[in-house]
C-alpha cells in the first residue's frame, strides 16, 4: 500500500482533510502515536481566549511546517496552501454526512455538559449557539458538508506528487491504522 509506505517515510508530513466530525483530530492523534509523528492541532494554534483568532496563527503554522515530520489537520483557508505545499501525504476523511452530523451533535453536547476546556480556555458556547449562530459548529457542519470535494481535486491538480488516500468508512480508517501498526519495525 503506497499510503502506508508514505506514512512510514522518515520525512512523513501528513495533512488530514475532512469536514467537522469526520475524525481528523482523532486520526491525527492515533497516527501520531503509531508512527511517532509530532501532532499539532490547528484549532489550538488558531483560537485564542474568548474564541478570538490568535494573531500569531500563520507564523505558528509556518513554524510547525518547517519541521521534518508532522501530522496536522488540513483546515483554515489562510494556511491550507502552506500545509499543502509541505505535506507528503493527505488523508481525506469523507464519511457520509449522517455520520459526521451525529458526531458533531454528540461531541458538542458532551463537551458542553462536561464544560470541557477546548483551546486556550474556550468552551463550547452551548447548543443554541451551535445551531443558530452563523458560526455555530452544528450549523457550520451542515453548511460545509460538501466543501472538501472541490478542495481535494484542486490539491491533486496542484500537487500531483502528493499521496492522497480517501476513506469513506470507519473500517477503512481502522484498516489503515492496523496496516501502519503491523508494519512497524
Amino acid at each position: 500500500m503506497a499510503a502506508v509506505d508514505a506514512l512510514r517515510a522518515p520525512d512523513a508530513r501528513v495533512a488530514i482533510a475532512g469536514v467537522s466530525g469526520s475524525g481528523k483530530s482523532t486520526l491525527a492523534r492515533r497516527l501520531s502515536a503509531a508512527l511517532y509523528l509530532p501532532y499539532t492541532e490547528l484549532d489550538a494554534l488558531h483560537w485564542g481566549a474568548d474564541w478570538t483568532p490568535r494573531p500569531s496563527f500563520a507564523d505558528d503554522v509556518c513554524e510547525l511546517l518547517a519541521r521534518e515530520r508532522w501530522v496536522t489537520e488540513w483546515q483554515y483557508r489562510a494556511v491550507r496552501p502552506l500545509i499543502l505545499g509541505r505535506a507528503t501525504v493527505m488523508i481525506w476523511l469523507d464519511p457520509p454526512f449522517r455520520t459526521t452530523f451525529r458526531r458533531v451533535v454528540s461531541r458538542t453536547l458532551w463537551r458542553r455538559l462536561r464544560r470541557e476546556e477546548l483551546w486556550n480556555g474556550n468552551q463550547e458556547p452551548g447548543i443554541r449557539h451551535a445551531i443558530l449562530h452563523r458560526e455555530g459548529i452544528i450549523r457550520w457542519a451542515v453548511s460545509t458538508r460538501n466543501k472538501y470535494r472541490n478542495l481535494i481535486e484542486s490539491a491533486v491538480r496542484t500537487r500531483p506528487d502528493l499521496v492522497v488516500l480517501r476513506t469513506r468508512r470507519t473500517r477503512e480508517v481502522r484498516a489503515l491504522l492496523a496496516a501502519v501498526s503491523t508494519t512497524q519495525d
